[in-house]
């Protein structure tokens, strides 16, 4: 039995994608704003440079979750955003 795509949308440039493509963002009622965990009202973001310029600029993020993002969440999506840059040119 194949496994149905479970889609979300980006909150930058709003393309429709298997969430598994995503990063995820959460605002975790105990713990703050997490990545990749947590339950809570989540948004979710493209990995690429564009959509998460798109979502500083714009203040996308803060607008989904409804809350002030800590500054280290951006410079952490950054980092993540780097390793996935990185491993995609390592696997050529």
């Amino acid at each position: 039995m194949s496994e149905r795509a479970i889609l979300r949308r980006c909150v930058a440039c709003r393309k429709l994608l298997d969430r598994k493509q995503l990063f995820k963002v959460t605002r975790d009622y105990q713990d703050g704003v997490v990545l990749e965990g947590g339950m809570g009202r989540s948004a979710y973001l493209c990995p690429n440079e564009v959509c998460l310029e798109e979502s500083y600029r714009r203040k996308r993020l803060q607008k989904a979750l409804r809350c002030q993002l800590p500054a280290n969440v951006m410079e952490m999506l950054q980092k993540r955003l780097n390793h996935c840059i990185d491993a995609a040119v390592e696997a050529r």
